[in-house]
This record gives C-alpha cells, sequence and structure tokens, in this order.
C-alpha cells in the first residue's frame, strides 16, 4: 500500500473510496464527503475498486451491491479477509434486505438504502472513522477470562463483531455471560463513548412495554405527569442492549421491528416520529428458532435480530478455564471482605473441574463465596464446597423404581429420540413423512434429529 502524506498543514487526511457506477451517486456522495472535511476517490467496477484497496490506503470504502463486473459482496469479502482496518459499508436497493444481510455477515460494517440519506450516510461515517484500532486489548478485570481454545474463539468474534454494526444475537445458557459479551463488544467499538443501556425484556409488564421502549408525552395517559424517554432514545448514539428478548409479547415484537427498520420511534400520546441511532444486541437463553416455530416469536424480527450469532460457551464446555475462574473470583471476594485470599486445596478444585455447573459462572461465584465463609486455616477444601459429584447426583436421580424417568430433561429426550426414530423406520426413513405422522413440521423435526445426535 501506498503511504499516506500529511497535507499541507500537517495532518494527515481522511480518505474514502466509494464505488458506484451511477454518476449521480457518486456525485451526491463525493459532494457530502468533501463537505465533511475528506479527501474521496473513486471506483466504478469491482476489480477496479479492489486494485484501488491493494495499492491505496483508505479510512472507508461505500460501495454499491451492484456493479458492471460482479456484485459488491466480492469486494466486501476481500476487505473482510485482507485489510481489517478498512471498514466497508454497502449501498443497497430500497427494501432488498437479504442482500444487506448478506453483506453484514460477510463483514460489512454497515449498510445504507436508496434513496441514500444524507443524514444517515454522515452518521455511518463518522462512526466507522471512530472505529478503534482492530486489536484492541480485553483486559482481564473485565471478566471474560480463559485461555481455552473456545474463549479464545469468542474473544475474536467480539473483536469482530465490534467493527461492525450489525445486529449481534448471544446465545447460552443462564449465567454464560451474555451481556458481558455485549459490554465488551459496545465498548470496542465506535459507539464506546455512547451509553450502554441493558434491558430484560421479561421483567417489564405488558400494558408498560410501548412506554418503556419509546417514552411517552405529558397527559399521554394517568400518570403520565411529564415528559420521558425511552430505553430507544436513552441509548441514542449507542447500543440497547435486549436480554431476554424472547419474552417479548407479539403487539411489542410488531413496533421493535418496526422501530428498528425505519431507525425511528414515536413516544405515546405523540404523532410524529423522531430519528433514533442505536445499534441493537438481543439475547436470550432459550431457542429463538424455536419460538419462531411455535408461533411465540416474529420470523421478520428473527431474521432482523439474528445477522450474527454469537454463542457464550456454559463452564462445563471449557473445564479447563475453572481453576483460572475461580482464582479471580476468590480474589475479588477476598478483597471485597478485606480478608487474605484462600487457598483451595487441590481435590476441591478437581471436584469444581468435575461440577457441571447447571448455573455456569453465575453458580461459581455463589460457590466460592459460601466456601470462603466456611473455610478455616487459609485453605477451601472439597467439604466446604458443598457441590455433589457428578456420579453421586446420577445415582441419587435415579432411585430404584423410577424406570429412568429422573432426570425428567434426560427421560423426555430418550422418549422423544424412541418416537422419531419409530416414525423414521415406519416412514423409511423419508423425514417429510415422518414429521407428518409425528403432527411437527420438517424444520422441526430436523432441528429435534441435530439435537439428539440422529443421524
Amino acid at each position: 500500500m501506498k503511504r499516506r502524506e500529511p497535507n499541507t498543514s500537517g495532518v494527515i487526511s481522511r480518505t474514502v473510496l466509494i464505488v458506484d457506477d451511477e454518476e449521480d451517486i457518486l456525485e451526491l456522495i463525493e459532494l457530502t464527503l468533501l463537505r465533511m472535511g475528506l479527501e474521496v476517490e473513486r471506483a466504478m467496477r469491482v476489480e477496479e475498486a479492489i486494485e484501488k484497496v491493494k495499492t491505496g490506503q483508505y479510512d472507508l470504502c461505500l460501495t454499491d451491491m451492484r456493479l458492471p463486473d460482479g456484485e459488491g459482496l466480492k469486494l466486501v469479502e476481500f476487505v473482510s479477509q485482507n485489510v481489517r482496518d478498512l471498514p466497508v459499508a454497502v449501498i443497497t436497493a430500497h427494501g432488498n434486505t437479504e442482500n444487506a444481510v448478506a453483506a453484514l455477515k460477510a463483514g460489512a460494517f454497515d449498510y445504507l438504502a436508496k434513496p441514500v440519506s444524507l443524514e444517515q450516510l454522515r452518521s455511518l461515517v463518522k462512526s466507522a472513522l471512530s472505529l478503534p484500532s482492530a486489536q484492541p486489548k480485553v483486559a482481564s478485570d473485565q471478566g471474560l477470562i480463559g485461555s481455552s481454545a473456545i474463549m479464545q474463539h469468542v474473544r475474536d468474534m467480539i473483536e469482530k463483531l465490534a467493527r461492525s454494526e450489525a445486529p449481534v444475537h448471544v446465545t447460552g445458557e443462564s449465567g454464560s455471560g451474555k451481556e458481558l459479551a455485549a459490554r465488551l463488544i459496545h465498548q470496542q467499538s465506535a459507539r464506546r463513548d455512547k451509553p450502554f443501556v441493558p434491558v430484560n425484556c421479561g421483567a417489564i409488564p405488558e400494558n408498560l412495554m410501548e412506554s418503556e421502549f419509546f417514552g411517552y408525552r405529558k397527559g399521554a395517559f394517568t400518570g403520565a405527569d411529564a415528559d420521558r424517554d425511552g430505553f430507544f432514545q436513552a441509548a441514542h448514539g449507542g447500543t440497547l442492549f435486549l436480554d431476554e428478548v424472547a419474552d417479548l409479547p407479539l403487539p411489542m415484537q410488531v413496533k421493535l421491528l418496526r422501530a428498528i427498520q425505519e431507525k425511528k420511534v414515536r413516544k405515546v400520546g405523540y404523532t410524529q416520529e423522531e430519528a433514533v441511532d442505536v445499534r441493537i444486541i438481543s439475547a436470550t437463553h432459550q431457542s429463538l428458532s424455536e419460538c419462531v416455530e411455535a408461533g411465540k416469536f416474529r420470523h421478520d424480527l428473527y431474521y432482523r435480530l439474528n445477522v450474527i450469532e454469537l454463542r457464550m460457551p456454559a463452564l462445563r464446555d471449557r473445564r479447563e478455564d475453572v481453576p483460572v475462574f475461580a482464582n479471580f473470583i476468590l480474589d475479588r471476594l477476598a478483597r471485597h471482605v478485606g480478608t487474605a485470599r484462600p487457598e483451595i486445596e487441590s481435590s476441591a478444585m478437581k471436584a469444581l473441574q468435575q461440577y457441571d455447573f447447571p448455573g455456569n459462572v453465575r453458580e461459581l461465584e455463589n460457590i466460592l463465596e459460601r466456601a470462603l465463609a466456611l473455610c478455616s486455616g487459609g485453605r477451601i477444601t472439597e467439604d466446604d464446597l458443598q457441590i455433589t459429584p457428578p456420579e453421586i447426583v446420577s445415582r441419587e436421580a435415579a432411585p430404584s423404581g423410577s424406570n429412568g424417568k429422573w432426570p425428567l430433561q434426560d427421560y423426555l429426550d430418550r422418549v422423544e429420540k424412541e418416537a422419531i426414530l419409530e416414525a423414521l423406520e415406519k416412514t423409511r426413513f423419508n423425514r417429510t413423512a415422518a414429521a407428518k405422522l409425528l403432527g411437527i413440521t420438517f424444520r422441526s423435526i430436523r432441528y429435534r434429529m441435530e439435537r439428539l445426535g440422529i443421524e
């Protein structure tokens, strides 16, 4: 790449590469960027743009999705794989969300729909130029600790997602760190200096949801004594984290979908809409796809929220990280109560590593807090942990005469697996016919077969 040279005032200028084959759009975007004090270079074809990226140095690339010699997606993929520091935004035809989602999945920073809104263009450019370097450091005291391969993958994903405006859906069991992951994405993003607003969707009464999300006007309803902003206005310029999003009732899902699509909200009692600039990160411990199939969650909202999925692993899936977690948590607990940190005996640490932690990190914290109170002599023993080894749990969970009905989930899985296998045998392993026989959809039987390990 060519070396970037400072201008006559000694300041290194910011340069944007715009790629489009329509002269009027090129001129409109170029004029807007020049007024923002930026330098602009043009390209009208994919291959021309790739050559410019190889030999030049740019701070942002804006590309149309349809070009004479191919798709802009090819340019997005090239930049994503070869020039990590260069954010790419795509321009799509109005209403063509499939192209936009494909670009975001390929690594695009964000997208604009035609006709291009100059206000949204300026906002996008400012965000892209505010991105931190491509290799931020994640401090261990932020809680995302552990050296396992699966945790390194999570860190890499967070770093990548922080350099995008794509909606992210974080999945994982309760206590696995979904909100922490969302906060780290925000803290490493161009929105890091703006608010991070977490919302527990399952904790808001249904009759208050609209006013809580979008705000209300004084006098809009009994008790509305003054104008008030909602979650969207509070998160303007930053990130709105929707935890347990699967708990949203269907009427609210419709309103949320419109707010995400239009990037506008209307307060209760107002007739005018106001523009909001928020990045949506959602999370749930449930399977959104199952909720969609059961008719509890809108497919179009699922499509909007689940552009990129980040899965937080359960603690039992990274047992090698348990000692690091345990010592980290004990250090913090000991500082909080003002005592010296006790040592964990090897047998106690082994017991922790063998334990399945249904409550994940949150449960580990509770176990160690209790052990800290019970231990003596500056050492935590296996008895101080008060956890039951897995083999004992298994024996206690299936007493004689139970016919293997405990634990309940294992029993239900076995019954479900037997029913699916019987249906498959009767239909000569025709999954469509088997699904019809079982009274479920094809998508449902495919998902259940994958979950139960049926080949």
